[in-house]
């Protein structure tokens, strides 16, 4: 399925920074949000192909078959660009280079990357979608300042008559929220929650949302959140009570999605979310959101899980971009750009995945190609993300599971086709790899891996990068129209290279 990511390079945001929602334990914050959120919607991509940032969204198709990647933009973009050419990626990480785009932050304009685009402190020309919001912003205040004018000259002249209003005391307003309320879960969450803003070294970015994973001052979030400060750029996080706080990126994972940063003089009272189980999870789950969406940071929001294991492929939607895979938690509770990289917790506010990209229609929000929420959301499975960030943190380079095989990333439902030939003219099937001593060859096609049906090569690779390496699994594959069945130990592949 293809979507746009949330995280990445957003379309540009209102100009004002990002404001700390005040939460319990947690002081107001005093600033507007910055730039655009980084959530980018998942661009459609070509059946099989993921994608993500920002390539034009597609129509997000009625129905893909379960396990079928299919349009869906990412929080950044949709998993992969529509239209963007299939080329024959190697089942341990080989995503084309034009694979579909992450989604950004449901943006659909090229360019747009899984979050909203970010804009410096220093004053720079406006850009259509960030001086829409800016104007609507400022409209609501007006009008809220005449309305309030208003109101007050028509009390005062009617004063006489006497009024009927009954107010509240002071007990009976103040409500206790029980342990399992949605309220109560966001007020214990938000404070370990950060809205992040990432820039390159010239001036481009994006904001995107994280939390804490460790008291050593460690932050998850997704790769295409932080990738443009990779190289030198800027990287800050603020904390829901205005604490901000320098950063700077500790490893990350494209293919993954997956990226850890560190805060610089960390605090010593962070306290770390709690990480849930994303095995147990079952669809009707309810689920709760937190990021900042379109800059607006410390944003809640509720749904339910309504599929597991779905395939998603995203990417920035750049000629330059790989793809990113993931067997996904699609959830409804609303995500948009700058959602990426925010935690999205079950009802007891355990951590059971990493927002990153949405499925969007093709129109754009605020009078921009940006596109936002319809209700198709997709995060990385916890289990997944921890594994990852645990690697990150330890080596700084992530670590693949792979089969050694080249698959076909054609849009097809008859499964994963290894490939007559592999990347750049290497041999299909590694020799002495897991694939190759399990007697797999060019030709095959794999249709499912362990008791999950693969309907193409981004699902295969999306369930391969489930397990760790060392894992042994079940191949189904079909060779001239015979079924067979083989066990073979996944083998490793370090780096994103």
């Amino acid at each position: 399925m293809s979507t746009e990511n949330e995280g990445n390079a957003v379309p540009p945001a209102p100009s004002a920074p990002p404001v700390p929602v005040a939460s319990p334990a947690a002081s107001p914050q005093g600033s507007a949000p910055d730039g655009g959120a980084p959530t980018t919607p998942l661009p459609p991509v070509p059946q099989g192909t993921p994608g993500q940032y920002p390539a034009p969204a597609a129509q997000a198709p009625a129905g893909p078959p379960h396990g079928t990647p299919g349009p869906a933009p990412d929080a950044h973009q949709p998993y992969g660009a529509p239209g963007a050419p299939a080329p024959a990626p190697d089942g341990s990480w080989p995503p084309p280079t034009a694979a579909p785009s992450y989604g950004d932050g449901g943006s659909g304009a090229a360019g747009a990357g899984w979050g909203s685009s970010y804009q410096q402190p220093a004053p720079k020309p406006g850009n259509g979608r960030g001086g829409l919001v800016a104007a609507v912003l400022v409209a609501a205040l007006v009008a809220g300042g005449l309305g309030g004018g208003i109101g007050y000259t028509l009390a005062k002249d009617s004063d006489s008559s006497g009024s009927t209003t009954v107010s509240a005391s002071d007990g009976a307003s103040q409500v206790k929220r029980a342990p399992g309320t949605i309220a109560n879960v966001a007020s214990r969450a938000l404070p370990s929650t950060v809205t992040i803003e990432a820039e390159s070294t010239s001036g481009e970015g994006g904001t995107g949302t994280g939390f804490v994973f460790d008291t050593q001052g460690h932050i998850v979030t997704n790769n295409h959140v932080v990738a443009d400060a990779v190289d030198g750029g800027k990287l800050s996080a603020t904390f829901p009570n205005g604490r901000k706080y320098d950063a700077e990126v500790v490893g990350h994972a494209q293919g993954y999605d997956v990226a850890v940063i560190k805060l610089k003089n960390a605090p010593s009272d962070l306290k770390p979310l709690a990480l849930g189980n994303s095995d147990k999870v079952a669809v009707g789950d309810e689920t709760i959101a937190i990021g900042a969406p379109f800059g607006l940071s410390n944003t809640v929001t509720t749904g339910i899980i309504s599929a597991k294991n779905r395939p998603v492929a995203s990417s920035d939607g750049s000629s330059s971009s790989k793809a990113s895979y993931m067997s996904a938690l699609q959830t409804d509770a609303s995500i948009n750009p700058g959602n990426s990289g925010g935690p999205l917790l079950n009802a007891s506010g355990a951590v059971i995945g990493i927002n990153s990209a949405i499925q969007s229609s093709s129109s754009g929000g605020f009078g921009s190609g940006q596109s936002g929420s319809i209700g198709l959301g997709f995060a990385i499975p916890i289990n997944q993300a921890k594994y990852v960030a645990q690697q990150l943190i330890k080596s700084g380079k992530p670590v693949y599971a792979k089969i050694g095989a080249s698959v076909s990333l054609e849009d097809s439902t008859a499964g994963a086709k290894i490939t007559d030939q592999g990347a750049s003219g290497s041999a299909a099937v590694e020799s002495g790899g897991p694939a190759d001593k399990a007697g797999l060859k060019p030709g095959d096609v794999i249709t499912k891996l362990d008791d999950h049906v693969i309907d193409s090569g981004p699902t295969l690779i999306g369930e391969i990068w489930t397990h760790k390496p060392g894992d042994k699994v079940t191949i189904t594959y079909k060779r001239g129209g015979q079924e067979h069945t083989v066990d073979l130990t996944l083998g490793s592949r370090a780096g994103d290279s």
